[in-house]
């Protein structure tokens, strides 16, 4: 498995810094955040993205996030395809191979809503297809349907699509009613992403995204989740991604060479290289 840092982890850092500082922490990879990203935009190019990661051979291999493809009616559900549509083309034009797409699918469900989601997630990849990305379904803890790992891959199973597979997010594994066994639900080479966190002293019904740690430091087994998933064949990346305001406020090249220690003690890898 291959580490790599989110960038939301340092969510107060310029976009560029991020790119220095991580590699000088020895991190190989960056799941972009699409904020940071769209932001920097605003007064940057592509270009200058490319020569961002080739200046300090830094892959982005991974975007993050899409939101609200589950919205089922009304100009909201118009606004978010159409940001959708823009981001598959960034991730396009930046040969970023995966997007997650989040399950925040808040509604009452009914079989007439369950059609509506299978729908939405077909478009989606077929869309994503179009573009050459592929998009990685992150199951939510707090959401009304899919908020576990088993329904999640019964869904990417169902709609059977090349572009369509799973993020398998540590928190809301842990967070929510997903269970080890789940893991063996997975279709072959349909994990696409995992994401890494931990949890310390909260009650998991209770925890929310700005209570993430370092993995390590808290109470999350990780080391028989990230076995499980070895298990699978997954040989993919997995991220850092927290959330946490506190760690916003330590300096990016600081947070790089801490978290990087820490993804690889967690991977079982001694090496820097």
């Amino acid at each position: 498995m291959k580490p790599a840092l989110s960038q939301v982890c340092s969510l107060a850092s310029p976009f560029e810094k991020d790119f220095t500082d991580y590699a000088a922490g020895h991190c190989p990879a960056i799941e972009l955040w699409l904020g940071k990203l769209e932001g920097y935009l605003e007064t940057h190019t592509l270009d200058d993205v490319r020569r961002l990661r080739g200046d300090v051979g830094v892959a982005t291999p991974v975007a993050s996030f899409q939101g609200g493809l589950f919205v089922h009616e009304g100009q909201a559900r118009g606004e978010h395809w159409r940001h959708f549509e823009q981001r598959l083309s960034l991730c396009r034009q930046l040969e970023i191979g995966t997007l997650v797409v989040a399950g925040d699918i808040q509604a009452p469900i009914g079989q007439a809503e369950l059609d509506g989601i299978v729908a939405s997630l077909r478009q989606a990849a077929d869309q994503a297809a179009a573009q050459d990305v592929r998009l990685a379904l992150e199951f939510q803890c707090r959401a009304t349907f899919a908020n576990n790992l088993q329904t999640a891959a019964a869904l990417v199973d169902e709609i059977a699509h090349p572009a369509l597979g799973l993020c398998c997010d540590a928190f809301h594994y842990y967070c929510g009613p997903s269970k080890l066994e789940d893991l063996a639900s997975v279709p072959p080479g349909k994990l696409f992403h995992v994401q890494l966190c931990d949890l310390a002293g909260q009650p998991r019904e209770l925890a929310v995204d700005s209570d993430r740690v370092l993995p390590g430091d808290g109470d999350f087994q990780l080391e028989s989740l990230l076995g499980a998933i070895h298990a699978l064949g997954y040989a993919g990346y997995v991220s850092i991604e927290l959330m946490n305001p506190q760690i916003w406020t330590i300096p990016a090249r600081q947070f790089g060479e801490v978290a990087m220690t820490a993804l690889r003690k967690v991977l079982g890898q001694a090496s820097m290289k």
